[in-house]
Parts: structure tokens; C-alpha cells; sequence
């Protein structure tokens, strides 16, 4: 999910710059495992010579041409390589204990480690893992891009969410992965030309008003503006979208009172934490919603929070269609 970038903190650049020194000497530039990966260092000549450079937010960074090793730092990277045919050895999480993703195939995240949060990676445990790449982006972890680098080859997008298309063409340059990538884009684009045309073609898909609610634990209310994963998808499919939601920015919050705002022709919404703290179950039991145009017609859809926000990628897209499909196209027909 996107959120605004990360603020630069000087204590954390002076504490990144001090723990450079420490992870360089505590072997994060050894040689992996019996795979063949190397360290940052390179490893072997042989080895060292097999690279090419990404040019990225950061400057020109040099990878190796085939990384064995790979650490994600955030959903999108981690549906990226994933998407590529890939296993991450190292991953963060949105939460202490949560699972790496709820979405993706389980028996591809088979031995991922944890290395911290999303936005707050654990330095020591990534350069444990002895990566020979690591994925993040510019709003999540500037911050630490020094330390991270001393540790491998890092790689940052700019930012996350609506340039998601963007961020995998450049997880794929990173991964040596072009062709893949390719075929994965056009695949997408044929499924999104599939449904479009389910929708009753590119003219009514324009008239139908979609919308998005994300009920959250802790805030209010959020109706998902177009410089979002969600509306860069919705997007995609060339889909409408009321009046006040159709603009640039993250979202359009509201109370419960206010939840007349979200009237839409079809609407999915989801839910983040306790249903009962995030509003949900009473601002879903209350007559302004019932009133809602979508409510009314049937067509207001409960989806997963975790695919739906977190699924920054191909396949999290790709899901999103066979969901719109199975309910607002089935429930049309």
C-alpha cells in the first residue's frame, strides 16, 4: 500500500552509518551457502565479473546477473520475485508474528526468514541471510540505504502502490529477468482486455462508478483515490469512479456519518483489524449505508484486506480481476 515517504532522520542516518561499520566486519561479505551465491563482495572473480548495473532512485548500482540470495523489504518486491519464479531468503512483515503473505502460494515462501517490519527491517538479520540482493524502496527505507548497501547490492524503486507495473520492470531488470517479465505483463494486460470486455466493453465499464472502503482499526475510514494499487487497477480496467473519488491523492477519509460518501454503482470494501474497532460492523448495520446505491442493487462486495492492500504486484492484480469477475461480473449477469 502506498503511504507518504518516510522523513529523513538524522539520528538514524548517524545510526545506519555506525552500523555499516559493524555488519562489514561481522562477515556480510562472505560467501553464501552450497548454492554458489556470493556475498556482496562478489565472491570469486568468475562470479564477480557476471553482473550488470540497474540504474535506480539511488544512482547505477551493480547486481549480479543471476541473484540467488534476495532479501524483499515490502509487499510489492516480495510479489515481484515471487511473480519471477523466485524464493526470497529474507523477507519483512506488515506486523510482529504476521505471516510473510496470506495470498501468495505457501510452498513458495518455504523457508523465508523474517527480517523485521516493513519500514523498520532488522539490519543484523538481513546481513545474516548474506544476500546478494536486496529490494525495498526509497519511501520505505532511505534511512538505511547505506547500511543495506554495505551489506549487498540494494535496489529501490521511488515508491510503492500505483507504480507497481513500473517497480516489477525494475525487480525484473534486477533479477536478470526481463523475458519473464514480459510474458507476465502481456498476460496481465490480455486478462484485463478479457474482463473489460465482460463488463460490457469499454463504454459501460467507463459508466460504471466503482468504489473502495477500507474500514481501519485505529483511523477513519478510507475511500481509495486514484494514486492507489486498488485505483491503478480499476484503472486498468478502464472502470469509472464517483465523482469525489476521482482524483490524484491516497484517500478520502471518513466517519461513519459521512459514510454516504462512498456511494458508488459497485462497491468492495475490506476490513483491517477488529471489525467492531474499525467501525465496521456498526457503520455496516447503519441506514446511510443500506441506502448506498451499490448496497441497495446487491452490488457492494466484502474482500480480503491482505490481497487487496498488500498485493502490490501481478499476481496480487491478477487476483483482484478473478475477484471482481467472481462477484460484480457474476452478480451483473
Amino acid at each position: 500500500m502506498s503511504t507518504p515517504p518516510a522523513r529523513r532522520l538524522t539520528a538514524a542516518v548517524a545510526t545506519s552509518a555506525a552500523l555499516v561499520l559493524t555488519l562489514t566486519a561481522c562477515g556480510g561479505d562472505g560467501d553464501g551457502p552450497g548454492d554458489g551465491a556470493s556475498g556482496p563482495s562478489g565472491g570469486d572473480g568468475a562470479r564477480a565479473a557476471a553482473t550488470h548495473i540497474v540504474a535506480t532512485v539511488m544512482g547505477d548500482v551493480k547486481v549480479a546477473n543471476v541473484p540467488r540470495r534476495i532479501v524483499v523489504l515490502d509487499t510489492d518486491a516480495l510479489d515481484s520475485v515471487v511473480t519471477l519464479g523466485a524464493t526470497p531468503v529474507g523477507a519483512t512483515t506488515v506486523a510482529a508474528d504476521a505471516p510473510v503473505s496470506t495470498y501468495l502460494p505457501a510452498d513458495r515462501l518455504k523457508g523465508v526468514k523474517p527480517v523485521g517490519l516493513i519500514a523498520a527491517p532488522n539490519l543484523e538479520a538481513i546481513a545474516a541471510l548474506k544476500p546478494d540482493l536486496i529490494l525495498s524502496s526509497k519511501v520505505r527505507d532511505e534511512k538505511n540505504y547505506a547500511a543495506l548497501s554495505a551489506i549487498a547490492p540494494t535496489v529501490f524503486t521511488e515508491t510503492t502502490g500505483p507504480s507497481w507495473r513500473q517497480n516489477f520492470a525494475l525487480h525484473a531488470e534486477a533479477l536478470g529477468k526481463k523475458p519473464e517479465s514480459d510474458r507476465i505483463a502481456a498476460a496481465y494486460d490480455a486478462h484485463v482486455a478479457r474482463l473489460t470486455a465482460a463488463l460490457g466493453g469499454p463504454e459501460k465499464a467507463k459508466k460504471t462508478k466503482v468504489g473502495f472502503v477500507r474500514f481501519v482499526e485505529g483511523a477513519d475510514t478510507r475511500l481509495y483515490l486514484n494514486d492507489t494499487f486498488v485505483g491503478s487497477v480499476f484503472k486498468d480496467l478502464g472502470l469509472g469512479r464517483p465523482a469525489n473519488q476521482d482524483r490524484a491523492g491516497f484517500s478520502l477519509d471518513v466517519s461513519p456519518e459521512q459514510i454516504d460518501k462512498a456511494d458508488a454503482d459497485v462497491l468492495y470494501h475490506s476490513t483491517y483489524g477488529d471489525p467492531a474497532k474499525a467501525k465496521q460492523t456498526a457503520t455496516t448495520a447503519s441506514p446511510l449505508w443500506k441506502n448506498l446505491t451499490a448496497v441497495k442493487k446487491g452490488h457492494a462486495f466484502a474482500v480480503d484486506d491482505n490481497l487487496w492492500m498488500l498485493g502490490i504486484g501481478y499476481t496480487g492484480a491478477e487476483k483482484m480481476l478473478d475477484t471482481i469477475e467472481k462477484t460484480y461480473v457474476s452478480a451483473a449477469r
